[in-house]
C-alpha cells in the first residue's frame, strides 16, 4: 500500500499525496486496495470528511481507469490520488500514446462503459498527452452524495 505523507509534514492547507507504479498480476484489484486506503487515511489519519458516496465513487473510478490502462496500454500504469480543496483528483498514467474516445450510446453494448462512468460520476474529466503515452485526470468532491449535493455532476 502506498503511504501518504503524514500531517504534520503538510504545509499548511497544502496536498495529501499518494502514488504507486501497477505492474504487477493483480494491478486493478491493488489500485482499488491502495484507493480505499488512501481515503480511509484521509478520514482517519488527516480528519477530513468523506461522503460514503466519495468512497465509493473513488474506487470505482480508480478501477475504470486503471482497467482502461492495463487494457489498451502495453506497458506500465501509475495511479496518483492527491487531496485538496475539497476534491480528491485521481490520475492514471499509462504508456498508450492513443487518447481515449467515449463510445456513441448505446444501451445493448457489453462492456466499454468506463469512461462514461467516470465523466457521469466525477467533476471534472482530462485527458493529455504527456512525453511518453498519456494521463487521465479526474476529480471527485470529497463531500458529493447524493442528497442532492452537486459535487460530483459534471454539469
Amino acid at each position: 500500500m502506498p503511504a501518504v505523507v503524514p500531517k504534520d509534514e503538510l504545509l499548511v492547507g497544502g496536498p495529501i499525496l499518494s502514488a504507486m507504479a501497477l505492474d504487477g498480476s493483480e494491478p486493478i484489484a491493488g489500485a482499488r486496495r491502495a484507493a480505499s486506503g488512501f481515503m480511509t487515511e484521509v478520514q482517519a489519519v488527516h480528519g477530513l470528511p468523506v461522503s460514503d458516496r466519495a468512497m465509493t465513487m473513488v474506487e470505482l473510478v480508480v478501477s475504470e481507469l486503471v482497467t482502461n490502462a492495463r487494457k489498451y496500454a502495453p506497458g506500465p500504469c501509475l495511479l496518483e490520488l492527491e487531496v485538496r480543496a475539497g476534491v480528491v483528483e485521481i490520475s492514471v498514467w499509462d504508456t498508450a500514446a492513443q487518447l481515449p474516445a467515449v463510445s456513441a450510446a448505446d444501451p445493448s453494448r457489453i462492456g466499454q462503459h468506463g469512461l462514461e462512468i467516470a465523466m457521469a460520476v466525477c467533476r471534472s474529466f482530462e485527458v493529455r498527452r504527456e512525453p511518453v503515452g498519456k494521463r487521465v485526470k479526474v476529480t471527485i468532491g470529497l463531500a458529493d452524495d447524493p442528497g442532492g449535493d452537486q459535487a460530483g455532476r459534471l454539469f
